[in-house]
């Protein structure tokens, strides 16, 4: 299996790269997020692979860290998600993007992704939810927070708080953050109003 590609990019298409490893072409497949960061044609790239093989066809897929390439995986464990899919998903969203969107079950942040409707959306946040904090990256320092949030079982003043922040305009994501900020500034014994407060000013960095 291929679990790594170190070459120079030949082409860049719609959905997929060629790269050039030391004469042999390899074309992985790739989210539109990947294709826009990976540079120009002639430059050097490292690609992360998931190597698919079927009775008619090899394919490759490729990615820019590790941690998408797992995303990638858990997303197709999903009842009625596919590569297509999980690359689509992966196109719209971070890896922390999305673990931030399970924890808070934000049916709606998962759904913006093309070819993804809401039955879908649902069942992601729905079953990944226990497995999105192993894989935040650098969104796991508030994700257990955002976990109680979604499930609806943070404090009254932390949910009052984030509930505060959305409703002037802020999505539930930046809330979250702000609202943990304050947590840490102000103790677990915080108020709201306080939360509320402190939030606004973290928000105003």
């Amino acid at each position: 299996m291929i679990g790594k590609l170190k070459g120079t990019i030949e082409e860049i298409g719609d959905d997929h790269l060629l790269v050039d490893v030391h004469g042999v072409c390899y074309e992985a497949f790739c989210s539109s997020r990947t294709l826009s960061r990976v540079g120009a044609v002639g430059e050097a790239v490292v690609l992360f692979i998931e190597t698919y093989v079927r009775e008619d066809q090899l394919k490759l897929f490729g990615f820019l860290s590790a941690l998408e390439r797992e995303w990638f995986n858990l997303l197709q464990s999903v009842q009625g998600v596919g590569a297509k899919v999980a690359l689509a998903v992966l196109s719209t969203l971070t890896p922390s993007e999305l673990a931030n969107a399970i924890a808070l079950q934000d049916k709606t942040a998962v759904s913006r992704a093309p070819g993804v409707g809401p039955k879908v959306a649902a069942r992601i946040v729905t079953e990944l939810k226990n497995k999105a904090p192993a894989f935040a990256g650098e969104a796991s320092a508030n994700i257990g927070l955002k976990q109680e949030l979604g499930e609806g079982v943070a404090s009254a003043p932390v949910a009052d708080a984030v509930s505060a922040l959305t409703n002037l305009g802020y999505s539930r994501d930046q809330a979250a953050n702000a609202v943990a900020a304050a947590l840490k500034a102000a103790g677990e014994g915080a108020d709201s109003a306080k939360l509320i407060r402190l939030g606004l000013k973290e928000l105003a960095r």
